[in-house]
């Protein structure tokens, strides 16, 4: 199925949970929510132009619908998740992109003035 996506329709944005912070941290791979209907060139070809790295690998998983157990009906809690798809991007050798660093963040103000004296 060919659908005329811009790169800003095909990166959701990225997917923040425990696992993907190490595989970040550790093996400079990036995990994102992507379009269920991009393909792993488009998804690569948006990842360069966006970011400016390289990319060395995609895979990509498509996350079904999960149902309510009956607890979380009763009491109303959390929905289920919607079908969406996932892209493990691992970057080439020598690029690294940190999604989960903000500039101006109260840690990051005391690092650098940690760092001045």
């Amino acid at each position: 199925m060919a659908v005329n996506l811009t790169w800003y329709d095909i990166i959701k944005g990225p997917v923040v949970s425990d696992k993907a912070y190490k595989l970040n941290q550790k093996e400079s791979q990036l995990v994102l929510q992507v379009h269920p209907f991009a393909n792993k060139p488009q998804i690569k070809d948006a990842i360069e132009k966006l970011f400016n790295v390289k990319v060395k690998d995609i895979r990509t998983l498509i996350r079904k619908k999960s149902s309510l157990r009956a607890t979380q009906k009763k009491y109303n809690a959390l929905p289920g998740i919607k079908k969406s798809k996932v892209a493990y991007v691992t970057l080439a050798e020598g690029y690294s992109l940190n999604l989960f660093e903000q500039p101006g963040l109260p840690q990051a103000q005391e690092t650098q003035q940690a760092k001045a004296e």
